[in-house]
């Protein structure tokens, strides 16, 4: 007999890999220029040619035990340091390198987050919308996913709401700035008040709460935007980062876990997130990765054809008529969806080989998330076939 809880897992995959998959069969059975798959957040520009680069130079140069061997289970230490003056560069934080966890993307960040924090039944508060997995990571360490209503139609943390849900078995506040799947940015103020909220909670209770932040998408911003650096903002605060956006490295599966020096305990929590590590077998991160990065701390992929897919994605359809929530960060569209069932209207807008991700799964009704990290064509090619279901609701 295998484990129910995993069967169910496996025999539901997430909904944006099923409908990613859908594509599949779709592009194969009738060409790839004929489908417009909005539903997967795979980066479709090149890494950067100085990485590039870097990479073959690894591989001619390095010796292979240097390439292909073990570092030490929480990551190269030269790595490690590289990680933490960039910090240092970009935020004016002293980060220390001792306690920088590499790990294999930001999945395996927040997996180890969660383990080495939770205890069976505690709370872990998040924003919603928020991204579908976070409820499987929490609940295999033992937490309760407790989802809070974002403000309407800005999708901005709403402390009200923050305030209510926060009660003396919250362990974590989970951040996503920018956020997916609305492509929010919350702002410094908002994020100020939000670190004052979990100062007073935390004497209320006699607890210790954590923020969280999860970070992807953190170079992926806007019009000026920016997303504050939490640890200046609060003291025990962790940072699970990946290069899979900044750097379209996806499949690399290469990332960290930061846990701030300002925190009390730091050394402790670390060694709990080492602990962490080690049970769940995500240790020694991809060398070869390691080591490339290690010297590519600050470079980015061009996103500016990602502005300017939002730009045209955005208003065309806003002058269709469509509701949608102007992104700050990430490369996702949030659009309200044109009747209540967000399911039923995706399933109609296969009829025009559109895929769109329903937000059930994200923690919301009636609104549908529309990745376009995709070629300038595609979009351009899409917007006949986005009016035309918008003419089907309107008749």
């Amino acid at each position: 007999m295998v484990s129910q809880d995993m069967l169910r897992l496996g025999q539901q995959s997430s909904v944006i890999r099923a409908i990613s998959e859908y594509g599949a069969a779709r592009r194969a059975q009738i060409g790839a220029e004929n489908v417009f798959d909005f539903s997967l957040g795979n980066p479709s520009i090149p890494a950067p040619e100085a990485l590039t680069e870097r990479l073959i130079r690894a591989l001619q140069e390095e010796h292979p035990c240097r390439v292909h061997g073990y570092t030490s289970s929480a990551g190269d230490m030269g790595t490690r340091g590289a990680v933490c003056e960039h910090i240092e560069r970009t935020f004016g934080f002293e980060a220390d390198p001792k306690l920088v966890y590499m790990t294999c993307g930001a999945a395996a960040s927040l997996t180890v987050a969660f383990h080495a924090l939770l205890l069976e039944g505690e709370k872990v508060v998040v924003p919603a919308p928020f991204f579908p997995e976070y409820r499987v990571f929490v609940e295999k360490a033992g937490g309760v996913l407790c989802p809070v209503p974002s403000l309407e139609p800005s999708f901005q943390i709403d402390l009200d709401a923050m305030a209510a849900a926060i009660d003396e078995k919250t362990k974590i506040v989970l951040l996503n700035s920018p956020n997916n799947p609305t492509g929010a940015v919350y702002s410094r103020e908002t994020l100020e008040k939000l670190c004052a909220l979990l100062r007073e909670k935390e004497k209320e209770y006699g607890t210790e709460i954590f923020l969280l932040a999860d970070e992807p998408y953190r170079e992926l911003c806007y019009g000026g935007a920016s997303p504050a650096w939490l640890p200046s903002l609060y003291d025990r605060t962790l940072v699970a980062y990946s290069y899979s956006k900044s750097l379209s490295l996806p499949g690399e599966r290469i990332g960290y876990l930061l846990v701030s020096p300002r925190m009390e305990k730091a050394a402790e929590v670390f060694a709990a997130v080492c602990g962490a590590g080690r049970s769940l077998g995500f240790v020694c991160a991809p060398s070869l990765w390691q080591l490339v990065l290690k010297d590519c701390q600050g470079m980015t992929s061009d996103v500016s054809e990602y502005e300017r897919n939002r730009d045209t994605l955005f208003h065309s359809l806003s002058e269709m008529g469509y509701t949608v929530t102007p992104p700050d960060g990430a490369f996702y569209l949030f659009v309200k969806s044109l009747e209540e069932d967000a399911g039923a209207f995706c399933e109609r807008a296969k009829k025009y080989e559109l895929l769109l991700v329903p937000s059930d799964s994200f923690g919301v009704k009636g609104y549908v998330r529309i990745a376009y990290c995709t070629d300038p064509e595609t979009i351009e090619k899409s917007l006949p076939a986005f009016r035309a279901l918008y003419e089907e609701y309107r008749k």
